[in-house]
């Protein structure tokens, strides 16, 4: 299929699909004119790489998956190197949830310091 069939196969934009491609994580033939060709089984990968990258995931992050990113069903394939992107992923959130409670924390103190300050003259 060309890209514009894949792209509304998908939902997701041709230059998006431009950009998968640009980064290594699709892949295209190209016929003698020089347009994309994609297999049918690009639907998958597209729709998997749409919704993992929405979660939060990185590009790079999405390259651990190897070939189970291409599953028509992500979800119920068991696939080892996700585990280790969704743990890691979920322990650098957790470590930036805690550097921000931990600012916002200090901000609400000196926020309320200046304005007990301002309101005692």
């Amino acid at each position: 299929m060309k890209i514009g069939e894949l792209a509304r196969r998908t939902g997701v934009s041709t230059r998006s699909l431009r950009y998968y491609e640009q980064r290594g994580l699709l892949t295209a033939r190209r016929d003698h004119n020089g347009y994309r060709r994609y297999s049918t089984d690009a639907v998958d990968l597209v729709l998997n790489l749409r919704r993992l990258l929405k979660s939060g995931l990185s590009v790079a992050d999405v390259h651990r998956f190897g070939s189970c990113v291409a599953s028509p069903d992500l979800d119920s394939t068991p696939c080892v190197p996700a585990l280790a992107v969704y743990e890691q992923r979920l322990r650098t959130l957790d470590e930036q949830i805690a550097t921000l409670t931990h600012l916002r924390h200090n901000l609400a103190a000196h926020t309320e310091h200046l304005r007990a300050r301002i309101e005692a003259e």
